[in-house]
């Protein structure tokens, strides 16, 4: 039987690999292409700070192809269009179905079926749900490897940037802050593991820290400078 085509949400980071993982193990879908979305002044991953060059060699190293969406500023309305114009050009493909890595944000999940509602899309939530710690334990026992590449100063301490998300990381966290930073504690660059072909090599520069404002409300994130 043939299986259906869908596209992945791609951030670079373990919640999405492992949703891959997850699909690609599953064997009911076909994964068609890899999306993810750059802010193109500096040509990253906005909140995980990866650079374009390493999500391409992601998707090089999985052998999926990369859509990319590249947003000039900041903002719901560009991404709402650029997303949607995006959407419509899978459609027209016949793709009905897109997968995120999302686990329980209930706000987020609503958000994106509304959206893919409107292109007459569905989505698809393959780690929804699911224990964030047995998740996190399961993530690194399976042999994935991540770098953690940005934190929120306010939730976690600078000295937790730049390294590995291990069992080491993991009892160093708070027990408020979520084992899978769902809440936007930290995000993660995954560079290996059973959905790459090779591991994907690259290095880092140092720290970077930035103020971001949400809601009148200034965080600041500290990032990994990797290349």
């Amino acid at each position: 039987m043939e299986k259906e085509n869908i596209i992945m949400s791609w951030s670079g980071g373990k919640d999405s690999a492992y949703a891959l993982h997850h699909i690609l193990n599953e064997g009911k879908y076909h994964v068609k292409y890899l999306m993810t979305t750059i802010f193109k002044p500096n040509k990253r991953v906005s909140m995980h700070g990866v650079p374009e060059s390493l999500i391409e060699k992601q998707a090089k190293s999985i052998g999926i192809p990369l859509i990319k969406i590249y947003i000039e500023e900041k903002t719901h309305e560009e991404y709402d269009i650029k997303m949607k114009e995006t959407l419509l050009s899978f459609k027209s493909e016949g793709i009905n179905i897109m997968a995120f890595g999302d686990i329980y944000l209930e706000d987020l999940k609503k958000y994106r079926e509304k959206r893919l509602k409107e292109v007459d899309m569905k989505a698809l939530f393959p780690l929804w749900g699911k224990n964030t710690k047995i998740l996190a334990n399961q993530f690194i026992s399976d042999g994935f490897k991540t770098h953690i590449c940005s934190i929120d100063l306010s939730k976690l301490s600078k000295d937790l940037v730049g390294i590995d998300f291990s069992n080491s990381f993991l009892n160093q966290l708070n027990k408020e802050i979520d084992p899978c930073g769902e809440n936007g504690e930290f995000h993660s660059f995954c560079y290996d593991g059973a959905i790459f072909k090779e591991v994907i090599t690259f290095q880092q520069h140092g720290t970077v820290s930035k103020i971001y404002t949400h809601d009148n409300k200034n965080y600041e994130y500290l990032f990994s400078d990797i290349s």
